[in-house]
Order: C-alpha cells, then sequence, then structure tokens
C-alpha cells in the first residue's frame, strides 16, 4: 500500500468540494471535511479519509442526512438530551461536546446526550476538542452488534469506543479505545495489506481464536479487550447511552449489516468553575512523571494516552499527510 502526502488544506480542501456536491452547506462541509482530515493529520489512519468513501456511500443510501441537525428533546440545568436526526455523525458529535463544554462553563459539569446519530468516525476528535477548550472531557458511543459476549458464538455487543481527555499545557492525555481488541479500523487496514495482527483479535467461526483480520472482518467476531471484562465494560456503555439518551441500543441499530441510529454520551468537566485548578496540573504531571520514570523490559518505552499526537500532528502538517494512494484515488473519482 504506497502512501503520498498531501498537505493538511489540500486534504481538507479537496473533502469539502466533494461534500458540496453531497448537498451539503458549505460551513458544515467545511467542519466535516476538517474533522476528517484531523484523524489522518494526528495519525489515525484507520478513523479519518480511510472511512470518507464509506460515508458518502452511507449518504447515497440515505442513512445520513447532511443538512439534518440536532434538536433538542429535553432539558434541566446541566443535562441536556437531543435527537441528532440521523445528521453527520462527526458533525453531531462536534456539536454535542460543544453544547457540553458550554454546560460545564455554566454550572461545572455538563451532560449532553445524542440520540438517533451516525458514527462519530474519530472519537478521540471530540476529546481534543474538550481539552483545547481547557475541560475534561469524556464520550461513549455505542455501535452495531460486532463483538460476542464473553463465551457467546454471534455478535451481540458492540465495540462501543469511550474517550477520556484530560487538559494539560505540555500535552494533553486523552484515551481513545474501543472495546474490541483492535477497533475494525484498523483491522481493515492489516486486512488490506494482507498481513496478520500483531496479537490474537478475534474468533473464528469455530471459537478458536486468530490473528486473520479478515477472518474477524467476516464473521464479526473481535475478541472483547481483556477479555470477560471488556465484554461486560462494552455492555454497561450500551446501557448507558441507550438510558441517557432514549435513543437505540445495541441490538437495534444493524439494520442488514448496515449501521445508523447511534446512541451517545458527552461528559464535560470545567476544572476552572470546580476550582480544582489549585492542584490539576501538578498532580497530572506527578502521575505522568511516576509513569514515564517506571522501569521496562529491554526495549521497550511507557507512552501515556494521547502522548505522540502532538508531535505527529506538527511532522504532518510540515511535511504532509500520508494518504493511501489507493485510497486518495477513490476520493478523487468524486470530484470526476
Amino acid at each position: 500500500m504506497n502512501d503520498v502526502l498531501v498537505s493538511f488544506d489540500e486534504l481538507v480542501s479537496t473533502l469539502k468540494q466533494i461534500l458540496l456536491k453531497f448537498g451539503f452547506e458549505e460551513s458544515r462541509a467545511d467542519r466535516c471535511a476538517t474533522l476528517f482530515a484531523k484523524a489522518d493529520l494526528d495519525g489515525v489512519r484507520s478513523h479519518g479519509v480511510n472511512r470518507f468513501s464509506l460515508f458518502l456511500e452511507f449518504i447515497e443510501k440515505g442513512y445520513v442526512k447532511p443538512s439534518h441537525s440536532p434538536t433538542i428533546l429535553s432539558k434541566i440545568g446541566m443535562f441536556e438530551r437531543w435527537d441528532g436526526n440521523l445528521g453527520p455523525g462527526n458533525l453531531n458529535a462536534h456539536f454535542a461536546m460543544d453544547r457540553a463544554i458550554s454546560l460545564s462553563n455554566e454550572f461545572g459539569i455538563g451532560c449532553v446526550t445524542l440520540a438517533h446519530t451516525n458514527h462519530w468516525m474519530r472519537g478521540g476528535n471530540f476529546g481534543w476538542q474538550a481539552v483545547d477548550a481547557g475541560c475534561i472531557g469524556i464520550c461513549f458511543t455505542n455501535t452495531k452488534p460486532n463483538m460476542p459476549s464473553w463465551g457467546g458464538s454471534e455478535p451481540v455487543l458492540g465495540n462501543n469506543p469511550l474517550v477520556i481527555g484530560i487538559p494539560r499545557k505540555i500535552s494533553p492525555v486523552v484515551l481513545d479505545m474501543a472495546m474490541s481488541q483492535f477497533a475494525y479500523g484498523k483491522m481493515s487496514l492489516f486486512a488490506k495489506k494482507d498481513q496478520d495482527l500483531p496479537y490474537d483479535g478475534g474468533f473464528d467461526q469455530a471459537g478458536n481464536l486468530t490473528k486473520d483480520p479478515k477472518v474477524i472482518l467476516e464473521n464479526h467476531l473481535a475478541l472483547p479487550m481483556g477479555l470477560w471484562k471488556g465484554a461486560g465494560l462494552s455492555l454497561m456503555l450500551d446501557l448507558l447511552v441507550s438510558i441517557l439518551s432514549g435513543g437505540n441500543s445495541t441490538h437495534e441499530v444493524d439494520h442488514n449489516g448496515d449501521e445508523y441510529g447511534l446512541s451517545q454520551v458527552f461528559l464535560c468537566f470545567d476544572p476552572v468553575k470546580l476550582d480544582l485548578m489549585e492542584w490539576m496540573e501538578q498532580k497530572t504531571d506527578s502521575i505522568l512523571d511516576n509513569l514515564k520514570n517506571s522501569t521496562v523490559f529491554e526495549g521497550e518505552a511507557v507512552r501515556f494516552p494521547g502522548e505522540k499526537v502532538v508531535e505527529t500532528r506538527a511532522k504532518n502538517l510540515k511535511n504532509g499527510i500520508p494518504v493511501a494512494e489507493s485510497t486518495l484515488s477513490k476520493i478523487l473519482k468524486h470530484l470526476e
């Protein structure tokens, strides 16, 4: 898989032009394109332009409504429920995190839920959105069934990504992880390269662990991270997003293999409003220093979540963003 280098501005401009052709209003096209490009800018190639063509396909199928925005369902103090109206998932998520930030600025804590939304693509974008605003951010979503319950032989759980962001002057701490050992986007990249996963990532039809991403992608039996613990956490996240939003649960968002109508939760804590600033930076630095200075196995290094993002971002802004030649070619056909 050969890569070409594309500047961030050029990538955003290209994606924006295509989105305009697909019915997006200009400012929404610009933001949607920027969120896609930011994933690759930060080195998260599994959830950026790699998924852009599928996103366009879902628009053509009517699952994603380019002009639809969230509408409020209920509000009480620091808690709001919104209907995503099947609008673009990354735009809905950006809106919801922005509302959670605003509520936290007012109340100290903000919680916003979304029903009937779509895949948010790179969830980490919204953790960075929170820390860029100086807030602690937490968000999570359900997905279609693509992981078995522990001991089960069919997909009934979602890999239900969880994002936690903590602001820090030098380098924020941002965790972005799915409940499966490997995210499906990551497994798709390995499959395109005809490579096995470095560790067991799921089950074959006989229930045996396998490193073959193509087998896992075909049967949707990804290995829960932490085994039964990951399966339990996946279930609890699905319960939370479904109950708090009033939206669909994992088993209700699968439409003959296609995924739409998801439920999501966005939480924010404003350290200034909550009077945490006196010790927050010092406490965070102390914990990370202890982590970084711990003893490691020979040839290994300890990193905290999001540590390489700032470095990767700066490198890609300077040199260009690596995009698979085949992916770029497929995208550019939409401009013909």
